[in-house]
């Protein structure tokens, strides 16, 4: 008999931040995924599947401790360093190499320096553009080192010196960049607003409205407006290319844009606004089971839309921006399968349901009944007969309500109506260029007749 084997250790097990432990293989390869970022965001990705994949965990922490010595910042390389000493201590890279830590340190501490003096210098001269670039030079190097906060600082200084339009998008994506990283998720909308108002600039560069509509999206999607974030991701004009990889690469775009749809759209929108959308087509190519999971839906084939889903779970878990946000998608699009596939009977098996929903071995009877509960189900379960029966909705006393509230507005509209004929039939109404107390002297000075107050205030 075969020996079981136990799956690798995870990296999970050795942090203090709890996460989800997967332990399934991707379907990508971690050197061609990665080599679709750039920049900071391509060590937080190695490092988030490094202590979250217990197939790739030790491959991926590797690669993290390469790309951290790479750069300027000291406490990330120490901190996947550690990750990998306790997964794998005998890896020649979970050997830290502290004299390049204290080099590096050391360097960064003169280089922080230098370009505050040079700032210093440059404010005692007055000279706006060299204060701008000086502002912009010293948070790109406290961006390189990790010191977000006063990188968001020094960006954000950069705005009391700019002089053109484009000076204002550039420190708006500075700073985007930096709020993604630093999940301040209203900081990035905010400045995607501010270049939105640039009108002339985003629509003169293409890559400037790539760059925006997928930091939108990313935004609301991690906020949970998945329907907002859908809508931008589907308006990212074609050709994105490696212009935004700082932030997202286009099979990001496909895959976020796919699912947030997916998950918040019925079936006419997403047949017009994403399978039909020629801009949005070039990104699913990029991830052709997307594509074939949004078809299926629309088709009325939930179960195979949900076995795609299924079958790259895996890989969205170990995704940076989709891991906290891929058992609600994935929730949200299958009860809206379920409730799409009842919509047609007035009752249904409970056995076709679990055939056409349910693990194999698992039934969806609990399932239903919280989606009953949560009112997302208009439906009752008949457990003797195993039948899920649609609950029959009162058609003659909604006619009945109706009938009454429309005859009411109709009565209230009349009375009005035959108000404002007395008042002009008694020439009481205020009209342009009459004095607007003229009625009020009337009424006060007895004037008028009774009669002629019974017309101006009611029927005759």
């Amino acid at each position: 008999m075969a020996a079981v084997q136990s799956s690798p250790s995870s990296p999970t097990q050795s942090r203090t931040k709890k996460g989800p432990l997967v332990t399934e293989p991707p379907k990508f390869d971690i050197e061609s995924y990665v080599q679709n970022y750039k920049g900071r965001t391509r060590y937080e990705r190695l490092l988030l599947i490094g202590t979250s994949s217990s197939f790739l965990g030790v491959e991926a922490l590797k690669a993290a401790v390469v790309e951290a010595k790479a750069g300027k910042d000291t406490r990330r390389y120490v901190e996947a360093c550690n990750h990998l000493q306790a997964v794998a201590p005998q890896e020649p890279e979970a050997v830290r190499d502290q004299a390049w830590v204290d080099t590096v340190g050391k360097q960064n501490l003169a280089e922080t320096a230098r370009l505050e003096a040079e700032l210093k210098g440059y404010k005692n001269n007055l000279i706006k553009e060299s204060i701008r670039m000086g502002n912009e030079d010293l948070g790109k190097h406290y961006q390189a080192i990790g010191d977000l906060p006063k990188a968001f600082e020094a960006f954000s200084r950069m705005r009391q010196d700019v002089s053109i339009p484009k000076h204002i998008v550039d420190v708006s994506m500075h700073l985007i960049e930096v709020a993604i990283e630093q999940r301040n998720w209203i900081s990035v909308v905010s400045n995607v607003q501010k270049i939105r108002g640039i009108q002339s600039v985003v629509e003169d560069d293409k890559s400037i409205q790539q760059y925006i509509a997928a930091a939108d999206g990313l935004a609301n999607m991690d906020m949970g407006n998945y329907h907002t974030a859908a809508l931008h991701f589907l308006s990212t004009e074609a050709g994105m290319g490696s212009s935004c990889n700082s932030i997202i690469s286009p099979n990001d775009v496909a895959i976020y844009g796919g699912l947030c749809a997916l998950a918040s759209m019925e079936r006419s929108d997403l047949h017009k606004r994403v399978l039909e959308n020629s801009n949005f087509r070039t990104y699913l190519e990029l991830e052709p089971h997307i594509r074939r999971a949004i078809t299926f839906f629309v088709n009325s084939r939930y179960s195979a839309c949900l076995s795609i889903l299924e079958a790259y779970r895996a890989d969205y878990l170990l995704d940076i921006h989709l891991q906290d946000h891929v058992d609600e998608l994935y929730y949200m699009v299958r009860s809206k399968s379920i409730v799409q596939y009842f919509i047609p009977f007035s009752c249904v098996t409970l056995d076709s349901l679990n055939a056409a929903f349910a693990a194999p071995g698992k039934t969806i009877d609990k399932e239903l009944g919280q989606m009953i509960a949560r009112k997302e189900l208009i439906a009752r379960i008949d457990t003797q007969n195993r039948l899920l029966t649609s609950v029959p909705s009162a058609a003659r006393s909604t006619l009945q309500a109706t009938a009454l509230k429309t005859a009411r507005e109709y009565e209230r509209e009349a009375r009005r109506r035959i108000q404002h004929m007395n008042i002009v039939g008694a020439e009481l109404d205020i009209r342009a260029g009459k004095n607007p107390g003229a009625l009020d002297e009337l009424l006060d000075g007895g004037i008028l007749g009774s009669s002629q107050r019974a017309k101006a205030g009611g029927y005759q």
